[in-house]
């Protein structure tokens, strides 16, 4: 079991982290940023709904909590941070490793959330310093300069994707509801792209724009959606969900650590992206930060995995 759940931390970790690569290689060729997100997550909805269906869970959010947890899963994790995600990666020098990077910090950030929202939880101060860290190693990935914030915000933009991921799941914990998670996440990507999709109307976005691109690139472009919707979004969560259940939420937040390992690698590869020195520096300062932020828990783990059965 345990060289099993290995193999689906690896394959979770290799598809989440190409998925960065994926989204640079759509908005390359042209793709308008929110609605190929929107689109993206209208396809992985139905998937998903689909799944749920099959494992016999109740299709449809019933109570005030229900919609309360779906409304909260829309609007955060799906529609906020992938509008801010996409439209940042978009941005000269911004690559698909150093928005992996960004994005890494969010059990960072979702640990300091849950200490200022949540009254049962505590930061003490080497978690403080954890967290200092974490915001300190998006700073070296990215300098802050006016001139830089004017001329690319790119990276700013991916950080408030990442605060705003955090910040969801947080208030996800909040909310008291039996809906199951498949469920949930189905109709989160569902209303969540819809939300893109007026988001996208109101920036002018084009879908015969899209489809242009569909047709002028049709495999980068195809690939680029189908991998997204498919693989990363649709069955990248199936094993998200197994790996949640058999392994809990502290060894789960390491693919955050691996995914931006592949996506430099396959962002070399696939797009001759360059990995800077400072991102590397920043990624290994996030690294630390979540280290100390998360020590009792990750003690806990290890000692757990070394115990004989």
């Amino acid at each position: 079991m345990r060289y099993r759940n290995l193999l689906l931390f690896l394959l979770l970790t290799s598809v989440w982290g190409a998925a960065f690569v994926a989204i640079k290689a759509g908005l390359t060729v042209g793709f308008p940023p929110v609605l190929f997100a929107a689109l993206r997550y209208d396809i992985a909805g139905l998937l998903m709904l689909g799944y749920a269906m099959t494992r016999g869970c109740q299709l449809v959010p019933r109570s005030r909590e229900d919609w309360a947890l779906v409304a909260v899963g829309a609007t955060f994790l799906i529609a906020g941070y992938h509008t801010l995600l996409f439209v940042g990666e978009g941005f000269p020098g911004v690559t698909s490793a150093s928005a992996a990077i960004v994005v890494s910090l969010s059990p960072v950030l979702t640990t300091g959330f849950a200490r200022v929202i949540l009254p049962d939880e505590r930061l003490t101060l080497l978690g403080i310093v954890g967290m200092l860290l974490g915001l300190v190693g998006v700073a070296v990935i990215d300098p802050p300069s006016p001139t830089n914030l004017v001329a690319s915000p790119g990276i700013l933009l991916v950080f408030g994707a990442t605060i705003t991921f955090a910040f969801g799941s947080v208030l996800l914990r909040r909310v008291e509801s039996t809906l199951s998670i498949e469920t949930m996440q189905a109709w989160a990507m569902i209303l969540g792209a819809l939300l893109m999709h007026a988001v996208s109307a109101g920036l002018g976005e084009s879908p015969a724009q899209f489809l242009a691109v569909v047709v002028a690139n049709p495999l980068t472009a195809g690939g680029a959606l189908g991998y997204l919707s498919v693989v990363a979004s649709a069955f990248g969560f199936l094993v998200y969900f197994t790996l949640l259940e058999r392994l809990g939420p502290v060894e789960i937040n390491l693919v955050s650590y691996g995914a931006p390992v592949v996506a430099a690698i396959v962002g070399v590869t696939l797009l001759n992206e360059v990995v800077t020195v400072s991102a590397i520096a920043g990624f290994l300062t996030i690294l630390v930060g979540f280290v100390l932020l998360k020590r009792e828990a990750i003690g806990a783990e290890l000692h757990r995995v070394a115990r004989p059965s």
